[in-house]
């Protein structure tokens, strides 16, 4: 798949993206919900987050807001280009990189206490070795937290660019088999079901949920 391609996609997503009540967090109920989970799987304050797939960085200033270090990145300048206005329009400044998620920029840094990924698994072309990149990132007793689901079931995945159908996990991926991928490399992995439809603006039909890996 070609990268400039993918870019393109989001690039023109980047507008309307926060439109969805689980991107934006506008709601004070949905933004309070995950605030109340991001809390809960994050070590204590202050600590060095990589935000992968960082989109428009509604995550990323949640972390910023909870008095952490996070650095986004994300493939798309538009999407980029957002969350760097969001998080200077709340006060903060922490970076945001245009760059492969999948393989971090050198400039995002190499160490990190928490990586964290939300929905991005599906887009990769090889997601088993990104989370390989990805646990290398971490230091010692350093997490991975991951928010992901499995759409498949409903039917309504979404549209994507030319090649999409080669992407091992396109439409999401199950539980299971992320957390057989994920146990060489952990020291312990659990999965939190995500089904309170708080967290996304409307009831949900399919499976979402995380997955916290400790180093």
């Amino acid at each position: 798949m070609d990268p400039q391609s993918i870019a393109s996609y989001w690039d023109a997503e980047a507008e309307t993206f926060d439109d969805e009540a689980d991107h934006g967090l506008r709601d004070l109920r949905v933004h309070a919900a995950w605030a109340g989970r991001l809390r809960s799987w994050m070590p204590g304050p202050p600590t060095d987050v990589l935000d992968l797939g960082c989109g428009t960085g509604s995550l990323t200033l949640l972390l910023a807001e909870q008095g952490h270090r996070p650095v986004g990145v994300d493939l798309s300048p538009r999407m980029a280009e957002t969350a760097r206005d969001k998080l200077a329009a709340a006060g903060f400044t922490a970076p945001v990189l245009t760059g492969d998620a999948s393989d971090p920029p050198a400039a995002a840094g190499t160490s990190f206490d928490v990586v964290l990924a939300r929905h991005l698994l599906w887009t990769l072309p090889a997601p088993e070795r990104a989370l390989r990149t990805w646990m290398s990132l971490l230091r010692p007793h350093g997490r991975l937290i991951l928010i992901e689901g499995n759409w498949q079931a409903s039917g309504d995945g979404p549209p994507y660019v030319p090649g999409a159908g080669s992407l091992p996990w396109l439409g999401g991926v199950s539980a299971e088999p992320l957390v057989e991928v994920l146990r060489p490399y952990a020291a312990s992995v659990r999965v939190e079901p995500l089904t309170d439809p708080v967290l996304w603006g409307k009831p949900i039909h399919d499976e979402r949920y995380a997955v916290i890996a400790h180093r």
